[in-house]
């Protein structure tokens, strides 16, 4: 089973996410908080195998909260939910160490395959934000782009884009008909070229680039 540590400050958005997550049974509800603080006070006692966190929360944010858990727990996943005007805090959440972001009103079925996705040790962007970020960047026309010293090539960038879909290394040599060391040695290759260390950063970068 795996277990989930929800942090929002509104109750029923809680009471709801154990409602639903409760229905798979691959999932179980180890604890919940009202914010960020809370969260860390309680995050020895339940040992989560992730952490699904508000970003706008009282006290401490879903940002900072991430920042400490990053430091004093470093392999948790924490997986940011979010609206679709939070587009600037995304980048910081994920900037702070977060593993991936959804809307708050994605399907279980989603929710439930980003939990497992970031547990094994993907990470989940969802298109719909991601796009809301691309426009936003693109919107800013004073801003000058900068380019790749060494361009991506085509089967990096097709590996690239699965990369943003939240697809693990597996699940990109399944659909691209590739062993799985070669998908590993290319997200690594993406990520030196993009000068980023983990995958959704490399992501963001893309982004920022306009390479996706």
């Amino acid at each position: 089973m795996i277990k989930v540590l929800l942090v929002d400050d509104q109750t029923l958005i809680r009471q709801g996410l154990e409602s639903l997550l409760t229905i798979s049974d691959a999932l179980t509800i180890c604890g919940q908080a009202s914010d960020g603080e809370e969260a860390i006070n309680v995050i020895d006692s339940v040992q989560p195998d992730v952490v699904l966190m508000d970003i706008r929360m009282p006290r401490m944010d879903g940002i900072e909260a991430t920042k400490h858990l990053r430091q004093t727990h470093p392999r948790l996943p924490i997986l940011i939910l979010t609206t679709f005007d939070d587009h600037e805090l995304i980048i910081k959440a994920i900037a702070a160490g977060a593993k991936g972001y959804l809307l708050k009103d994605v399907s279980l079925e989603t929710l439930v395959d980003a939990i497992r996705t970031l547990v094994n040790g993907g990470t989940w962007l969802q298109p719909a934000i991601t796009e809301r970020i691309v426009n936003s960047l693109n919107h800013n026309s004073a801003k000058t782009t900068p380019t790749l010293v060494e361009p991506l090539t085509d089967k990096e960038l097709a590996v690239l884009r699965l990369m943003a879909a939240g697809l693990s290394n597996q699940e990109i040599a399944d659909s691209l008909f590739k062993s799985t060391g070669t998908i590993k040695n290319q997200v690594s290759s993406v990520m030196a070229k993009l000068g980023v260390h983990d995958r959704t950063r490399a992501v963001l970068k893309a982004i920022d680039l306009g390479v996706l």
